[in-house]
């Protein structure tokens, strides 16, 4: 059956094997229909021309018609530019262009008729045009009194203009595309949702997103292309979550001595409604005979660790044994304390696993994992060693699920013939419109309330000026025999200025605070592990009252009686990392506080997210707040699931249209679950093609 969409591109009318090679490196465009989804991101209307004696600085873009009276480089090096004189019988103005030189001084020459359309501005008092877009005409036929209505304009590189494919060049090339493409593109939508939704076609809305009659008309072409997009995305997603669900599972069917002990003498405070609530879930999804794959996500201090242990002697409680992976030593190394201090006095045996444990500690636990008579085992990457072998393994609990890839999940996961149960744990609130495109595949547990003894910490912000009035704040609450944290931004370990900036900070923190009165621990991931362990047990041990740090403290690091988290050049902070640091206080009884440092002048989206993060303590405003500001390519190493490689839609933007394709998803699913109805046929196979599936749920 011939495919219209996988023609190869060098094929098409005006591409030819140089140009598909262009294509193919620089913009992934390698056939029709790679073709037909590369969308040009903005339209330019253009109007009538006008004379250039008529232009104004303060205009909108303008499109121009006249003669090339002079051309000229002008600089050297980078700042090099291309500047010609445009004249018409009203008057003259500059082009000016700052890249792509070579290939528009071929084009651009003396006595050269031309259009040129862009903003224009002024610069060292003469009027002018930046990198107009051009379009060279006939000398011997007269110049049309119009331009274009509506030209589409596409991404391009520098590479891609150099060798001719500008965006006005992928315009023609399109413009053949969809001639060509006339009855070959098949609606894959049925009848009832085109009609429900008042969609386009699928044809015209190809043709019409490409080179559209009017601005309207292009909206309409985006917002069905966008829902088609965003219908497959769930519709992969949901069919996995369907397909995932009868994975056959290890039964807990008991509550058994150890939960309830636990339960009854251990745990030393009222559990939260929420908390309460996601361990019915979890116990409800692991007595059910399937394998449960469960996202718990709950703000810092909410009391994640808590379920997960629960949930972890329901598989104690039932015959099995469980592990818990974090991302890091200092965080397996708390879970394990924690962990350990609430096991207090009960027969259930828990281990540590890092990558500096002992050879020798290791075959030890080793032979305990696999006789059974370890129950717990808490550790880093270093469980998803081959030489970590269960006797019978039940469940995983995996925190900070973001820092852990595919490959990684499905080696802890392969640990047991039968596959456990998953529980994957974030402290970085999901908006919902991520969670229904990267967790989507899995069952939602969220944590939202606090514990009741637990008060917001107070969040202020301020500059460098401010600073005395700092450090008199830090005395008075080391009087009171609080400690604090003074967090200094690192990039990367091995950036020799980041760690000049905690140094110079160590020194300047040392001459405010200075012995004998005070005491100061410093902390940086360039310290070997054991030193990092004896400083962080020394601010624990109230040894200390000052912890100079790097974002090493980010997770894992739990000290009540810390009441102040000093952020220095919070500016360079994003909004989510911000939040984590402020977790780091507020843990116990008193009032704490969260002081975010700053330059005197800030861009605008340092501004917003130092605004954010002063007006509200809620983690689900913030991460919605940082998905706005960042997007969602760049949060939580999302990039890399593969499921965010979204041609045309916008999951910020197109909330709404998200919404609509998730319930159509379900409602199709749930009439076909297969996708084997005739009207869905087209719709099952659009599917098959459309990306890669990379989901939380996946085993294999």
């Amino acid at each position: 059956m011939f495919d219209f969409f996988a023609q190869e591109i060098e094929y098409l009318k005006g591409v030819g094997p140089a140009r598909a090679n262009i294509l193919r490196s620089e913009a992934k465009v390698r056939t029709y229909g790679d073709l037909l989804n590369y969308f040009p991101f903005r339209y330019v209307e253009k109007g009538d021309f006008v004379g250039i004696g008529q232009i104004h600085d303060d205009r909108n873009p303008v499109a121009i018609k006249g003669k090339i009276k002079s051309v000229s480089e002008v600089g050297f090096g980078r700042n090099k530019r291309l500047v010609a004189q445009m004249c018409d019988e009203t008057g003259c103005i500059e082009l000016t262009w700052f890249s792509g030189l070579k290939w528009i001084s071929q084009q651009i020459k003396p006595h050269v008729q031309l259009t040129a359309y862009g903003k224009p501005v002024v610069f060292n008092h003469r009027l002018g045009i930046n990198h107009p877009e051009i379009e060279i005409l006939d000398a011997s036929k007269p110049i049309q009194e119009s331009g274009p209505a509506i030209q589409p304009v596409y991404p391009t590189t520098e590479t891609m203009k150099n060798k001719g494919l500008t965006p006005k060049a992928l315009a023609a090339i399109t413009r053949n595309l969809c001639q060509q493409a006339r009855q070959s593109i098949p609606e894959i939508l049925s009848p009832e949702i085109v009609t429900r939704y008042r969609l386009l076609s699928r044809e015209e809305s190809y043709r019409q997103v490409h080179h559209p009659d009017s601005l309207a008309f292009a909206e309409c072409a985006r917002q069905r292309l966008k829902f088609e997009e965003l219908l497959l995305l769930q519709l992969r997603i949901l069919r996995h979550k369907m397909k995932n669900a009868k994975v056959k599972g290890l039964v807990f069917d008991k509550v058994g001595d150890n939960f309830l002990y636990f339960f009854n003498h251990n745990l030393n405070f009222e559990l939260t409604g929420a908390q309460k609530r996601v361990v019915k879930e979890i116990r409800s999804d692991t007595r059910t005979g399937w394998q449960m794959n469960r996202l718990l996500q709950g703000d810092v201090g909410s009391g994640k660790t808590i379920v997960a242990l629960m949930s972890m002697l329901l598989a104690v409680d039932n015959g099995f044994q469980a592990c818990l992976m974090a991302p890091t030593e200092i965080l397996a190394k708390q879970h394990y304390n924690s962990i350990s201090t609430l096991l207090r006095s009960m027969n259930v045996r828990a281990g540590l696993l890092t990558g500096s444990t002992a050879k020798k500690d290791r075959a030890i636990l080793g032979n305990l994992l696999l006789e059974g008579q370890m129950n717990l085992l808490i550790g880093t990457h270093a469980l998803l060693e081959d030489a970590v072998v269960f006797k019978n393994l039940g469940l995983v609990v995996i925190d900070e699920q973001h820092r852990f890839g595919v490959a990684q999940r499905a080696r802890l996961w392969a640990k047991n013939q039968i596959p456990p149960h998953i529980l994957v744990m974030t402290a970085t609130p999901i908006p919902r419109t991520l969670g229904m495109t990267l967790y989507g595949d899995l069952d939602v547990s969220v944590i939202d309330e606090l514990p009741p003894n637990r008060k917001p910490v107070k969040t202020v912000h301020f500059t460098d000026k401010d600073r005395l009035k700092l450090f008199s704040f830090m005395r008075g609450e080391i009087a009171q025999g609080r400690q604090i944290y003074i967090v200094y931004p690192l990039i990367q370990e091995s950036e020799n200025s980041d760690l000049k900036d905690l140094m110079d900070g160590y020194e300047s923190i040392s001459r405010a605070f200075p012995l004998p009165d005070y005491r100061i621990s410093i902390v940086h991931g360039r310290m070997k592990a054991e030193d990092k362990e004896f400083e962080m047990q020394r601010f624990k041990k109230g040894e200390t009252q000052i912890m100079v740090a790097t974002t090493v403290i980010e997770v894992g690091v739990d000290v009540p009686n810390a009441s102040v988290m000093v952020i220095e050049n919070s500016e360079r902070f994003g909004l989510a990392q911000l939040h984590q640091l402020r977790g780091r206080v507020g843990r116990g009884a008193e009032q704490s506080y969260c002081i975010l440092m700053s330059a005197s002048r800030l861009s605008g989206d340092a501004k917003e997210r130092i605004d954010t993060m002063v007006a509200t303590n809620d983690g689900f405003k913030i991460a919605e707040a940082d998905l706005k500001l960042r997007g969602p390519g760049d949060l939580q190493g999302t990039r890399q699931s593969g499921l965010l490689a979204l041609k045309i839609a916008d999951i910020v933007e197109d909330e709404n249209i998200m919404r609509a394709a998730r319930y159509t998803a379900t409602e199709i699913l749930q009439e076909d679950p297969d996708l084997q109805l005739p009207k869905n046929r087209l719709l099952a196979i659009e599917m098959q093609k459309n990306g890669k599936d990379n989901f939380w749920a996946k085993i294999s």
